[in-house]
């Protein structure tokens, strides 16, 4: 079996789930080739696993101090280039056509009638699930962004459908995490006002990974570069972790097992979603606006939630290897079994449906 994974790279949390997924078609010996797209080459980094990946422009939502920029994304969206490198995107030569969110590969899929797996978290919006239902725009786009021939959602619950927990990318637990030490992500945030907020909380010490601002010690903040390896010690050695709203980073901090305060990006309908699943789940704290008296008091008061996830990457890796055959259902249903939660989680009582407006 050969596969193309077509992976939407805007954000670092799809190329995580392709990095678990890609140790176990390596193990399995399935051909993996990898198409990235949402952002130029050189700004990707820590890629060596995906061999000699391909990369294109693709499509990609501009973000300005925390909120989408419609006008900006529509300015930088090439749409005449797009539609070039999917009719110049040759796939006779690929069993199936695997897309984490990304448009060339979905699309070139479905004008070469190949069949086309999605696989994330953005495919579970398929399903009737709690969703920010105040954007129809968005949610439209979200339901037409990169289609596929077969959907397999991943989310924090299943809400009584057939959605896999989060693929997750384990690492080895290195020592225990530090309670006044907090990992900082907002890539969608004005660096310098969260820096702002920080030294607002000076009995805390922050570890802020971002991209516009020198990296060295400011007061109780430090300032990380964009680096895999890096992110994760942070992650390992911090006991809260303040981010936006997306899927991944927060799926890793429940499975280690860390305090969560999460600020959707506004505009973004998966992210407006999240904080409402987090919330009704009581995995996170929600916050749509961020001040320093805000992460005091989150600080202060939230509770640590551990979920402890199964293996998603090698149960998902092996039926495909095994030819799919196999009811997506039936495997939701054994992956959710097998799971146990520990601390403020009872996860088995939790609800498994909700009503939600907006």
């Amino acid at each position: 079996m050969k596969i193309l994974y077509g992976v939407q790279g805007t954000g670092n949390g799809h190329i995580t789930r392709a990095r678990a997924l890609s140790v176990e078609f390596k193990r399995l010996g399935v051909e993996v080739d990898y198409l990235f797209s949402g952002r130029a080459k050189e700004d990707y980094f820590d890629m060596d696993c995906f061999g000699p990946y391909q990369a294109f422009e693709g499509l990609s939502f501009v973000a300005k101090d925390g909120q989408i920029d419609l006008w900006a994304t529509y300015r930088k969206a090439s749409l005449t280039q797009l539609i070039k490198d999917v009719r110049g995107l040759d796939l006779s030569s690929y069993d199936l056509i695997i897309t984490d969110f990304e448009p060339v590969t979905a699309w070139a899929a479905k004008r070469q009638n190949k069949p086309c797996f999605g696989i994330g978290h953005q495919y579970a919006f398929g399903h009737d699930i709690p969703k920010y239902k105040g954007d129809k725009l968005g949610g439209w786009i979200l339901s037409r962004f990169a289609p596929v021939s077969r959907s397999v959602g991943v989310h924090w619950h299943h809400f009584g459908k057939p959605i896999l927990p989060p693929i997750i990318q384990r690492h080895p637990q290195m020592g225990h995490p530090q309670d006044d030490q907090v990992l900082v992500y907002l890539p969608f945030e004005n660096s310098e006002e969260v820096m702002e907020w920080l030294e607002q909380v000076p009995e805390y010490r922050f570890r802020l990974h971002c991209k516009d601002i020198e990296p060295g010690c400011y007061g109780n903040v430090e300032v990380f570069p964009f680096s895999r390896d890096g992110f994760q010690k942070n992650l390992q050695e911090c006991q809260s972790v303040l981010c936006n709203a997306g899927f991944e980073l927060n799926s890793e901090a429940l499975y280690l097992g860390r305090r969560i305060l999460v600020k959707p990006l506004h505009g973004q309908v998966e992210q407006l979603s999240n904080v409402i699943a987090l919330e009704h789940l009581k995995f996170a704290q929600g916050a749509y606006e961020l001040n320093g008296s805000v992460i005091a008091s989150w600080l202060a008061s939230s509770k640590v939630v551990k979920v402890d996830y199964p293996d998603v990457a090698k149960a998902i890796a092996e039926w495909i290897a095994a030819g799919a055959e196999e009811p997506l259902e039936s495997i939701s249903e054994q992956l959710w079994r097998s799971m146990t939660a520990t601390k403020s989680v009872d996860f088995h009582q939790l609800p498994i449906s909700m009503s939600i407006a907006s």
